[in-house]
């Protein structure tokens, strides 16, 4: 993963053909707040032509180029092998995606997108595209992560909506101006970093123990 963000793998740099892109879903949402009876209150009405979602709560999953600075994303009912199946194609269906020489998807270990046959499905799928687990406990990792955090701070907080509708319309409204202020994160940390980590926590271990 780290090598990735530093445009290179297994040892090589990336050819300009080749894309990183950083997906990551976000469960459970909700709108919990509900407009007085006497009409819209301060979470304001739904707005015509918003994509009605039904049940309870909402999926976001959203997709980031991690050197281009391209933000992706949609709203489902849930999470799933079949909803991320759906933002890939949104992306690989898009240029410089679908004709690019390959395209890593660099995916936590959730149920949605784990083991062997994660692999094969994405990759039969695709033919320029190759999936790129990290270690069980390495998700903090994800690039997506941060926006995940900005999202959550820009847009959804307060989470004061009548419905699910406003929600992903908050969300997809998000995502357009996102698109026009983004740029590359500027990762520090990288795999010298990561090979130092070691050598840091075993210096701390004596103090961690006395304070156990």
């Amino acid at each position: 993963m780290l090598d990735l963000y530093a445009r290179r793998f297994e040892g090589r740099r990336l050819h300009p053909g080749e894309y990183v892109i950083c997906p990551d879903e976000k469960s459970q949402l909700q709108a919990p707040c509900s407009p007085p009876r006497d009409g819209p209150g301060r979470c304001g009405p739904p707005g015509a032509g918003r994509v009605r979602i039904r049940g309870g709560t909402l999926a976001n999953l959203a997709a980031w180029d991690v050197h281009h600075a391209r933000i992706f994303g949609r709203c489902e009912a849930k999470t799933g092998i079949e909803p991320f199946g759906r933002v890939v194609e949104q992306v690989m269906s898009t240029e410089p995606y679908a004709s690019a020489k390959t395209v890593f998807w660099i995916v936590d270990n959730g149920s949605s997108h784990a083991g062997q046959r994660s692999i094969a499905r994405l990759e039969d799928a695709y033919q320029n595209a190759r999936l790129i687990h990290p270690a069980i406990h390495a998700s903090w990792l994800k690039q997506m992560e941060t926006y995940v955090s900005i999202l959550q701070r820009e847009a959804l907080t307060p989470n004061d909506f009548t419905n699910l509708d406003a929600l992903a319309a908050r969300i997809a409204a998000f995502e357009d101006h996102y698109r026009q202020i983004a740029k590359p994160f500027e990762w520090a940390f990288t795999r010298a970093a990561l090979d130092a980590l070691p050598a840091r926590l075993a210096s701390r271990e004596p103090r961690l123990r006395l304070a156990a």
